[in-house]
């Protein structure tokens, strides 16, 4: 980790970047940079004023002011603050509001005086708009500009609104919204239909006029823009790039943001480097796939005009080198997940003993095993191991009105046959009535009451039962966590508590298992899966710091599949699929029929997650093909979680 002050020359790199090991850190590094410049102006009886954005990127550098200012460390009574954007038409009370967001994570918190907070305003007609945005100019300037700036980015390099294809000179202004950027932000509204088709956002050229700028970048989502902003060209059509011009702009990123840069990428390309077994793999994997040619086929004029002469100077010839990395591919392909039993395999990725295992899969939501790793879990299954899915929560929000309808219907009609027949009572169907009057009254912006939630849920657990009865896994290994930080009815979460954690210690307590699974794709649009892996491995560690005995002989395998893929570098388990199986686990997928049609978040990516599944698993295969290794029809990656 560099310090920005002393940051070392890179020569690809056009823009300061500092990586931080985590967007804790680097918003901690931040924040102290913002109440440094707060006192200093203080000291000066001047005022600072600050630029502020939204999003998921500034949330913990809030908190972090926040906790400074409770600890009486800092004062934003002296602090003017103009925000970046907001959506439009809006009213500023709707919770998909900046202006909500901007008071609920920060301004109602601290000491700033209400009159020095600047916001844009969605609700102006628009006829009234011009002026509004002219007058917001206007106070900036007279103000003397903004001292310091706080930037996010989106995945297609946007700054603000500012779309792709934005004008470097343009100012505050109404701008449409690209199909991308709804998308990415649909999961803040019920559905993307209710995503603004425009906005109001500073321009390109207010925002340069900055006298400082930060802009904050976390996780892999955000990887291809960082690297096209920080080593690419400045062009109009990635906004963020025309940030190289700035004289004193620096970009705040974690290992995931980072891991395009060529110094994190491809560090053979800045200098000497120490040729680790897992770069070798990294470097000749790259050659392979952009020469187009097999592993074994690579050959020293490839390495030498590739800029890897260094790496055969080192460790031998081209020859040597293609076998090290043949055979490293090679070895993490296995039909066995849980080990190969009565064989002694030096480098399978898994132990043969003992024999059969116990399994734990955490499941963030109630579909996510059989969308990921349903090959594996089967395979597992047939195989003899003692197979526990741990369903981490219940999935209720992803569930639409709609579908609920069906079910209501489907009650409603058995309620009656039950009277008809003297078997039942009316308080199922008033239950019925009352869950239907909520629905088709609701306030949009609302939490779903508890019976809805827990109607929601319990369809959720239906579809993962049958999917478990589907692979063959008995009710009695099945686990419905239902973590406390999910249940809020909203999209926005709790903070992981010690109930969850202690919930999770409990369970992998009880099964004491040999291999555990859980996700590590963390793209999905609301953060779930992040903080069910941080559940997962904090459990894991607090079982390691008691100095659990059984923690010792276990295996942490981490998944990919329904929001993203490993690198076929990254993979250390490669479990491969015929055709039938590939078949076989869409099916399985289809169980979850609550999720398919109509699935009210989808991401970015708008194929429903069986597409997604069958996509990245038909492509791991070919890499792996393309590598110079055996044809699959998909396989299921897997990386190991060295704790």
């Amino acid at each position: 980790m560099k310090n920005i002050e002393t940051i070392d020359y890179e020569p690809f790199e056009h823009i300061y970047t500092t990586v931080f090991d985590s967007d804790e850190q680097g918003s901690h590094f931040v924040g102290d940079k913002i109440i440094e410049t707060i006192k200093q102006n203080d000291k000066q009886n001047k005022k600072t004023v600050i630029g502020l954005s939204t999003g998921a990127s500034p949330i913990k550098l809030y908190k972090y002011l926040i906790s400074n200012y409770q600890d009486k460390k800092v004062s934003f009574k002296n602090v003017i603050t103009f925000n970046l954007d907001e959506y439009f038409p809006i009213d500023k009370k709707s919770t998909q509001s900046y202006w909500h967001f901007m008071h609920t994570m920060l301004f109602d918190h601290i000491d700033i005086i209400p009159s020095n907070i600047n916001m844009l305003d969605g609700a102006y007609k628009k006829e009234n708009l011009r002026q509004h945005l002219s007058e917001y100019e206007h106070k900036i300037k007279k103000l003397g500009g903004i001292d310091l700036m706080i930037l996010g980015i989106g995945a297609n390099g946007h700054i603000g609104f500012n779309e792709p294809g934005s004008i470097f000179f343009s100012t505050t202004r109404l701008v449409s919204l690209s199909y991308e950027t709804r998308l990415a932000n649909s999961s803040y509204f019920e559905s993307f239909n209710q995503v603004p088709r425009t906005a109001i956002s500073m321009g390109i050229h207010t925002i340069m006029q900055a006298k400082k700028i930060f802009l904050l970048a976390w996780g892999s989502s955000k990887a291809s823009a960082i690297a096209q902003a920080v080593e690419g060209t400045v062009t109009e059509q990635l906004p963020a790039s025309v940030l190289q011009q700035h004289e004193d702009c620096h970009f705040i990123i974690d290992q995931g943001a980072a891991e395009l840069l060529t110094r994190i990428n491809a560090p053979w390309m800045i200098g000497d480097c120490i040729w680790t077994p897992m770069l070798i793999k990294k470097a000749v994997v790259q050659l392979s796939l952009k020469l187009k040619k097999p592993v074994l086929s690579l050959t020293t004029t490839d390495y030498n005009e590739h800029g890897l002469n260094h790496l055969l100077a080192e460790k031998g010839d081209a020859y040597e080198v293609n076998l090290q990395v043949y055979y490293m591919l090679r070895d993490t392909i296995t039909g066995w997940p849980g080990g190969k039993p009565n064989v002694a395999l030096i480098n399978h990725p898994e132990r043969s003993i003992p024999y059969p295992k116990k399994v734990v899969i955490f499941s963030p939501h109630p579909d996510d095993d059989i969308i990921s790793m349903g090959g594996t879990m089967q395979r597992l299954q047939d195989q003899g191991h003692e197979v526990h899915i741990a369903y981490q929560t219940s999935g209720n929000i992803a569930v639409h009105d709609d579908f609920v309808q069906r079910f209501l219907d489907f009650v409603e009609g058995f309620e009656k046959l039950c009277i008809a027949d003297k078997l039942g009572n009316n308080l199922l169907l008033n239950n019925v009535k009352n869950i239907r009057g909520f629905i088709n009254n609701k306030d949009k912006q609302s939490a779903d009451e508890l019976i809805l939630r827990q109607v929601k849920g319990l369809i959720r657990r239906c579809e993962a039962i049958a999917t478990c009865r589907f692979v063959g896994i008995p009710e009695s290994r099945i686990h419905f966590q239902n973590l406390p930080f999910y249940e809020t009815g909203q999209i926005k979460k709790k903070e992981i508590s010690i109930e969850d954690i202690q919930m999770t210690v409990d369970l992998l307590n009880t099964i004491k298992p040999h291999q555990i699974y859980c996700a590590g794709d963390l793209l999905d649009p609301h953060g779930t899966h992040k903080k069910c892996l941080q559940v997962v491995q904090n459990s894991v560690i607090q079982l390691k710091n008691n100095q659990t005995n059984w923690l010792q002989d276990c295996y942490v395998w981490l998944y990919r599949g329904a929001w993203e893929e490993w690198a076929i570098e990254e993979i250390e388990m490669a479990i491969p699929m015929s055709p039938d199986q590939v078949i076989k686990k869409r099916h399985g997928i289809f169980n979850h029929q609550s999720q398919k049609d109509i699935v009210p978040f989808l991401g970015k990516d708008n194929r429903e997650f069986w597409q997604r599944a069958e996509e990245r698993n038909a492509k791991t295969a070919i890499l792996y093909s393309q590598l110079g290794l055996t044809q699959y029809a998909a396989i299921e990656a897997f990386v190991r979680w060295h704790f």
